[in-house]
């Protein structure tokens, strides 16, 4: 099933509980969490964060690295972009946004850093890489995550001009050229 298909018929805490699962898994196996580096898109980068903090919560040694693509970090919907992008971001509106917080957190606390990373605490957290486009509804939710930097966590955010939700899946020069700064990421942090 897809993290979609999951969250309806999985509601919180579930993909959490899978994403700690698989982590595990990868461990039996025979990885260090050194060698791991966490992506995430959309509501995937949402859970890529909410992992990592669940690990540090845990008290586990953390993955090398985070990699986020338009990450979906506050449900609460409080950044500006939420009123500011509703007319420009082609892939996501606010229904849209509506819906998936009632199949996913119905009756939780929105600011609970597990559901909402954005009001984590990042102290420790791995070196992180965000992609965003400028004309999605999601911006604010990657510009106000920069805030890893007064947890001294590296951070390094790009905003791609005129771009929308997750652009990195589309055909073009922006998208390929995205990915190859993310390959720089991981190389950077692996050297």
């Amino acid at each position: 099933l897809t993290y979609r298909a999951r969250r309806r018929n999985h509601p919180y805490p579930s993909a959490t509980e899978d994403a700690i699962g698989s982590v595990d898994y990868l461990m039996h196996l025979g990885y260090g969490a050194r060698d791991v580096i966490v992506a995430g898109d959309s509501a995937g980068g949402n859970l890529a964060l909410s992992l990592v903090l669940k690990l540090k919560e845990q008290k586990r040694i953390l993955p090398k690295g985070l990699i986020l693509f338009s990450p979906w970090t506050d449900l609460t919907g409080s950044g500006k972009s939420y009123e500011t992008k509703v007319d420009v971001d082609p892939i996501l509106n606010r229904e849209y946004l509506d819906n998936a917080i009632a199949a996913y957190a119905s009756g939780q606390d929105l600011k609970n850093p597990l559901i909402s990373p954005l009001f984590g605490n990042f102290t420790g957290f791995p070196p992180t890489y965000i992609q965003v486009g400028s004309n999605e509804l999601l911006l604010s939710d990657s510009l106000l995550l920069k805030n890893l930097e007064k947890y001294h966590v590296p951070v390094r955010l790009e905003e791609y001009k005129g771009m929308w939700h997750v652009f990195q899946m589309s055909p073009f020069k922006t998208a390929y050229d995205a990915m190859d700064q993310v390959a720089e990421f991981i190389f950077d942090i692996c050297r």
